[in-house]
C-alpha cells in the first residue's frame, strides 16, 4: 500500500517483539491511512494483540519502528483523546457509575467535544448512566468504554475485538457508529477481529497477520479479487463429473457423511458453461451453489485453515 506520509494515520517498519527465545512479531510492517478502516485479522496466537500493545505503547519491542499520528507509542499521552485504544476486556472503574466515569474521562480531553449525555444517547446506555460499572453487562460495558473514547475527536481508534459481548442489535449499532464516524468525520479505525464477516462488511482495508507477520495488507476489494469464484457441487456421480471438467477447471474432491461435494474453481470458465457441459455429459446435478470470494476464503487460504 503506497501512501504520502501525510495520509498515514500509523506506520509500522520492521517491527520485531520476543519473549525470551520465543518470537511473537517477526518484521512486522503496515500502514493505516487516515480515514480508512482496517481490519486486523489472525489465528489464535498470531501477535494481534500483541501488536497493538506495542501500537499504543502498553508494551516495549526488540526492534522497528512505530509512529502513530505523529507519534511514538511512548508519547501517546500527548496525543490526550485523538488516539483511542479499547481492548477486549473494558478498563473502566467498577465501583463508578457510566456517568461518572464518563465525566472524569472528559477531564483528560484538552477540547472535548461531546458532553457525557450526548455519548450515552449515541451509544444507546443513556438509562445505564446511574449504573455502576460493576452491575452492567459485558456489552454495556463494551458501549461504555466507546461512548467514553468519543468525548473527543479522536483521529484514530483501535478497537480490540469491538464485537465481543454484543446482542445483534449490539453489533448493528457498533457498525453503524464505525461508519458514521469514519464518514462524518474521517475517523481512521484499526479493529482486530475473529468476527470476519463484520469485517468484511464495513472495512476498507484488511491485513492477515500469520506466523507473527503480515501476510497481506490491501484494500479488501483489491483482495478478495485474487480468491476467484468457486462453484459448490453436490452430485451422486462425483468421479464422472471431475472426468467431465477435467482440463476445464480444477476440482477438488471432497466428501461428508450426507453426499458428494465437490468445489470446482472456475477459472475462465462461467457456472453457465459448467452447467452446459454437465448436462451433455448426462450428469446428474443435486445442487450447484455459486461462491464468489470472501474474507473468510481468503484468510484460511493464507492461514492454511480447514472451514468447519
Amino acid at each position: 500500500m503506497s501512501t504520502s506520509n501525510g495520509a498515514v494515520a500509523l506506520s509500522i517498519s520492521g517491527l520485531n517483539k520476543s519473549y525470551g527465545d520465543f518470537e511473537v512479531i517477526s518484521n512486522l510492517d503496515l500502514q493505516i491511512q487516515r480515514g480508512s478502516i482496517h481490519g486486523l485479522v489472525g489465528l489464535n496466537g498470531s501477535g494481534k494483540t500483541t501488536t497493538l500493545e506495542c501500537i499504543l505503547g502498553l508494551q516495549s519491542f526488540n526492534s522497528g519502528s512505530i509512529t502513530i499520528l505523529d507519534k511514538q507509542p511512548s508519547d501517546l499521552h500527548l496525543a490526550r483523546g485523538r488516539i483511542v485504544g479499547i481492548f477486549d476486556t473494558p478498563s473502566l472503574h467498577p465501583n463508578l457509575t457510566v456517568r461518572q466515569c464518563l465525566q472524569h474521562a472528559r477531564l483528560l480531553c484538552d477540547e472535548p467535544t461531546r458532553t457525557s449525555e450526548q455519548v450515552e444517547q449515541l451509544l444507546g446506555i443513556d438509562r445505564f448512566k446511574d449504573f455502576k460499572i460493576r452491575h452492567l453487562s459485558l456489552g454495556n460495558k463494551r458501549r461504555a468504554s466507546i461512548a467514553q473514547a468519543l468525548l473527543g475527536s479522536p483521529e484514530l481508534i483501535v478497537l480490540d475485538e469491538p464485537f465481543s459481548g454484543l446482542d445483534a442489535e449490539g453489533v448493528d449499532d457498533v457498525l453503524q457508529l464505525i461508519t458514521h464516524l469514519n464518514r462524518a468525520e474521517g475517523t481512521a479505525f484499526l479493529l482486530s477481529s475473529h468476527q470476519l464477516p463484520y469485517l468484511e462488511q464495513i472495512c476498507s482495508h484488511i491485513a492477515i497477520l500469520h506466523k507473527g507477520s503480515i501476510a497481506v495488507s490491501d484494500a479488501i476489494a483489491e483482495l478478495l479479487k485474487s480468491t476467484g469464484t468457486e462453484i459448490l457441487l453436490r452430485t451422486p456421480q462425483a468421479d464422472a463429473a471431475i472426468t467431465s471438467i477435467d482440463g476445464i477447471a480444477t476440482a477438488q474432491y471432497s466428501h461428508t457423511d450426507e453426499s458428494d461435494y465437490l468445489h470446482v474453481q472456475l477459472g475462465a470458465m462461467d457456472s453457465a458453461e459448467l452447467n452446459r457441459r454437465l448436462v451433455a455429459d448426462a450428469i446428474a446435478v443435486s445442487e450447484m451453489i455459486l461462491q464468489r470470494g470472501s474474507l473468510g476464503k481468503l484468510f484460511r487460504e493464507i492461514t492454511h485453515e480447514v472451514a468447519p
